[in-house]
């Protein structure tokens, strides 16, 4: 295996270890969204309009959080898919780009992909050339 086959391959892993980790803090709002279906159905006291309206304010917001961190999560496992079968080079290059937002481990993430996606030789292997053959001359 070359040297560029192993790094997508380890590439692809850490892209579903990063993802199951974006998944998992994805649902630390789960709690302001507890409480404010809490709030907006009058659960936690009575039925106070200014109450009602933070609650379906925090409920809105906690779910739009969760499921952006969980579209996040799926986009880098998908990513972490197509640097393993070799598909989608811009959207892997986009991905690393945009896990750089998901500090500390999606930045180191990130850099090592673009570092390595913007080689010419894996370059060719997402083409399916072989990137030791000789380029063909053009007449």
């Amino acid at each position: 295996m070359s040297q560029d086959q192993e790094h997508l391959k380890l590439l692809s892993i850490f892209h579903y270890v990063v993802g199951g980790l974006a998944a998992l803090f994805s649902m630390f709002p789960v709690l302001h969204l507890v409480i404010g279906l809490g709030l907006a159905t009058g659960s936690f006291e009575e039925a106070d309009p200014m109450a009602q309206t933070m609650g379906w304010f925090f409920t809105v917001f906690a779910g739009g959080m969760i499921l952006a961190g969980l579209g996040f999560a799926c986009c880098l496992v998908l990513a972490g898919r197509s640097l393993a079968r070799r598909r989608n080079y811009t959207f892997c290059l986009v991905m690393a780009g945009v896990s750089c937002m998901f500090m500390p481990f999606g930045t180191v993430l990130g850099v090592f992909t673009i570092i390595i996606l913007v080689r010419d030789s894996v370059k060719a292997l997402f083409e399916g050339q072989n990137p030791s053959a000789e380029p063909e001359a053009s007449v």
